[in-house]
């Protein structure tokens, strides 16, 4: 099914929802009802609550009302009329009021008892939703307009999917992510927590900052040898600063403010105002061009509490920044040399991905020729590679277009992590120039760009794409040693020194246990190889080896074993 269509059946389908809730509950006040990502929600004003123990008979009632094959009619109305017809609503009020009086309303009946405020559009009858396989999946609460100030409405959520199969796979993958909850598995591996008294805010534990800096070393592995330079800004900045580079106008309300010394500080929630500053400290050449300029920055943003989400959604991060200053000219190629960047870091991960070209938002700065101008110029980089895209519609940052890239995990969800964007307003904010060719100075272009984009986000999300079980590159340790009794501790100690002196990651389990359950529970910490030793490996000189993976494979030669691992891990194979 077309995705406008699903839309339609998804957003008629909420219609058949509120419209059952009205049969069956007292006192209803009915507001809004979209179409979202894997089905749909509607909110509702009730008299009594809605529990799971009555989602039976509303998605019964819900049956019944599509085999009645009642039609979905538009009508269109004055705002006069509207209000007559919604006096008893004071959120549908809300929403009338807030047109202009000599505009035209559209409603939608569903039947001859009941009718919507809706722009649409529908299928005809509801007849046409009789195979279409939807479920409520959960009630929660939601603040009337996304404001905590308004009244707590029930949200009642919904799958709904063309097919009954399609349903039933979208299920299983609702129950294997949440095997995979990176919330979960950071508790169990020991790689972060969140605290109460820090909300939003990770803390890493001994093995999460290994992961941690893992990433980041790999990071600037590759960005050295794509040609960045790496500096550091401070984390908090006078508010004039932020008033110049507009984010203050435009971003105020997610940002900390502090007062020191009768001055208004900021803590940053990006990076590109420092390094504005670092560009500006000295006069550059069109020579230098491109400049690339990299930065692991910590920022803080303000989010809703309601909307904190483990590593996906936080007050406190590190972003992979960059920002590249260059000429017109270098525009095209500079965009290319990002994307395979992406490219190289993505499929070491074995993530596949699209882009997104998102244009100018009614929110933006500067002028709208200079935005379809750079609109074009990323048109053309992707076109050159013969990559291809979707345009997402007025959802550009403020100063410029931009590429995103949506990577896809294992079990097939996306996530917007990397970005490209290309930005003709902030060098003008900011005065920034070089000295060109002819010794004229002019101003450059710029790219703001993350790879990552969280690197704590990318944590959460890689997480959850191996299940915890990260490749041996990244696996905080690496391998576990198990000892069969104390006389065999030497041995062990010394197997690890060898280990160690090629760079692995180990730790010895030299608890006085039984081999099994050391076994077990280094499974269950997903540890990539185990080495158990016992009186034959020590007079041996070798050992037995079990993988996470491929279970036991038998005795080895410990030189063998660390040649196989070398390749492993500097491969970085996945």
């Amino acid at each position: 099914m077309e995705k406008e269509k699903l839309e339609m059946f998804r957003h008629s389908c909420s219609h058949v929802l509120a419209k059952a809730v009205d049969k069956l509950f007292k006192n209803v006040h009915n507001t809004i009802g979209p179409a979202i990502s894997d089905g749909f929600y509607y909110d509702f004003d009730l008299e009594e609550s809605i529990t799971p123990e009555d989602f039976k008979k509303i998605e019964k009632e819900m049956k019944r009302i599509i085999s009645l094959d009642e039609p979905f009619e538009r009508r269109e109305i004055s705002k006069a009329e509207a209000l007559k017809i919604f006096k008893d609503n004071p959120y549908k009020i809300e929403l009338i009021n807030d047109l202009s009086d000599d505009e035209i309303i559209s409603i939608y009946t569903l039947g001859d008892d009941w009718c919507d405020l809706c722009r649409g559009p529908h299928v005809k009858s509801s007849k046409e939703l009789k195979n279409f396989a939807f479920k409520i999946s959960r009630v929660s609460g939601a603040y009337w307009r996304g404001d905590e100030k308004n009244k707590m409405l029930e949200r009642v959520y919904c799958y709904g999917f063309e097919t009954k199969e399609e349903l039933e796979e979208h299920e299983k993958m609702l129950e294997e992510a949440k095997k995979r909850d990176h919330r979960k598995l950071g508790r169990e591996l020991n790689l972060f927590f969140i605290s109460d008294y820090a909300q939003g805010m990770p803390f890493y534990m001994p093995k999460g900052v290994t992961l941690k800096n893992l990433l980041i070393d790999f990071w600037r592995e590759e960005h050295k040898k794509a040609g960045y330079i790496e500096i550091e800004t401070p984390i908090a900045m006078d508010k004039s600063l932020w008033k110049l580079s507009g984010h203050w106008e435009h971003y105020k309300k997610n940002m900390y403010t502090f007062n020191m010394e009768d001055t208004e500080f900021a803590i940053k929630p990006m990076n590109c105002p420092g390094c504005m500053l670092f560009y500006k400290e000295n006069m550059h050449s069109y020579k230098e061009f491109p400049l690339r300029i990299g930065e692991l920055g910590k920022v803080h943003r303000h989010e809703a509490s309601g909307t904190l989400h483990g590593l996906f959604r936080v007050r406190s991060f590190t972003q992979d920044d960059a920002h590249i200053f260059m000429l017109p000219s270098q525009i095209e190629s500079e965009v290319q040399n990002v994307l395979s960047l992406v490219d190289k870091i993505y499929t070491t991960f074995g993530l596949t991905y699209h882009l997104e070209i998102s244009t100018m938002p009614e929110d933006h700065i500067g002028d709208e020729k200079t935005w379809r101008e750079a609109e074009d110029k990323l048109k053309n980089a992707l076109n050159k590679l013969g990559k291809e895209y979707i345009i997402n519609e007025g959802d550009g940052a403020f100063y410029g277009p931009k590429i995103d890239i949506h990577i896809k995990d294992a079990i097939g969800r996306t996530w917007q992590c990397g970005t490209i964007q290309l930005d003709m307003q902030l060098p003008k904010r900011f005065n920034l120039e070089y000295v060109d060719a002819d010794g004229t100075k002019k101003e450059p272009v710029m790219i703001h760009r993350v790879i990552y984009g969280s690197i704590d986000r990318f944590i959460g999300i890689i997480t959850e794409n191996f299940a915890g079980a990260f490749p041996l590159w990244l696996a905080p340790v690496q391998i576990k040693i198990m000892n069969i009794n104390d006389s065999i501790l030497p041995y062990a100690l010394k197997v690890k020194e060898k280990l160690e002196s090629h760079g692995f990651r180990i730790e010895v389990d030299d608890r006085n246990e039984k081999i099994g359950k050391k076994i077990r529970e280094a499974q269950l910490l997903k540890i990539p190889y185990m080495l158990i030793l016992g009186e034959k490996e020590m007079e041996n000189g070798n050992i037995c080896v079990r993988s996470r993976s491929g279970g036991d494979l038998g005795n080895m030669e410990l030189d063998e074993f660390i040649k196989e691992l070398v390749f492993e891990r500097d491969s970085k194979k996945i």
